[in-house]
């Protein structure tokens, strides 16, 4: 279950930074309470993944799928770039996260 608290956290990370960027600096309410209750959220289930799992294997785990998740919106919603070294990029953060999954003992 720790795992998929952990997912969820890094899911709602994801939410929160991007509605971070629709809130244009905190200007618009919408996107700021999004953000602020999908933060609440995430640290909550990230403090349920570390019932069990190591700080950190969660937090990098946490940290790397809302850079991931941010990174991919940002190119599909938002027109962000999509180079060949930010793809490379991006690559290696996932192979750092599948490396801790399956090194983890959690």
């Amino acid at each position: 279950m720790a795992w998929v608290y952990l997912l969820g956290a890094g899911l709602l990370e994801v939410v929160w930074a991007f509605a971070m960027k629709q809130s244009a600096g905190f200007t618009r309410p919408g996107p700021t309470a999004v953000m602020v209750v999908a933060m609440v959220g995430s640290v909550i289930l990230l403090t349920l993944s570390m019932r069990h799992l190591p700080l950190g294997t969660a937090y990098a785990i946490w940290t790397g799928i809302g850079t991931l998740g941010a990174f991919v919106l940002g190119i599909a919603l938002l027109g962000e770039a999509a180079t060949p070294m930010r793809i490379a990029a991006a690559t290696l953060i996932l192979a750092g996260l599948v490396l801790m999954k399956v090194s983890s003992d959690g």
